[in-house]
């Protein structure tokens, strides 16, 4: 058995964290690391205190789901959290600098994800899949921020 290089072993880790996620959109996860270090890890989801995603609690994922409305649509009416924001959410909650941190994705970020990415001084951003939001990933690499999709 090989090792895995440090990219293949946090992406594995995210996959597990994604285990987690409450939202009927799609499961996603997030893990930040700094120096080797997770320091943070956040999956999609409801806010804390509010009825899961799954358990009927986000009235648009629902509709959604039941064909009443387009996939795209009223996407900021989702009281899902994304697992990027949960993760810079949690490590702020701790105390926790981001700042020269790399961020696993499951999924390439969104538009507002990736602007919380910039501001927080993560430095370089590895994903999986590609969001349908490709703006993301424009913003990411003209603020500088090194973007690599496996």
């Amino acid at each position: 058995m090989s090792k895995p290089s440090w990219d293949e072993y946090f992406m594995e880790l995210a996959q597990v964290v994604m285990r987690r996620a409450d939202c009927i959109r799609g499961p996603r996860a997030a893990i930040i690391v700094k120096d080797f270090r997770i320091i943070s890890t956040g999956y999609n989801g409801a806010p804390h205190g509010l009825k899961n995603c799954s358990d009927g609690g986000c009235l648009r994922c629902r509709n959604r789901h039941e064909g009443k409305i387009e996939r795209y649509q009223y996407e900021e009416s989702c009281i899902c959290i994304h697992a990027e924001q949960n993760a810079i959410i949690q490590a702020a909650y701790l105390g926790t600098s981001t700042k020269g941190a790399t961020i696993y994705l499951t999924l390439s970020p969104c538009s507002s994800c990736a602007k919380m990415i910039i501001n927080s001084g993560i430095v370089r951003v590895v994903c999986r899949d590609l969001h349908h939001d490709g703006g993301g990933i424009e913003l990411l690499k003209v603020a500088g921020v090194k973007v690599e999709v496996q």
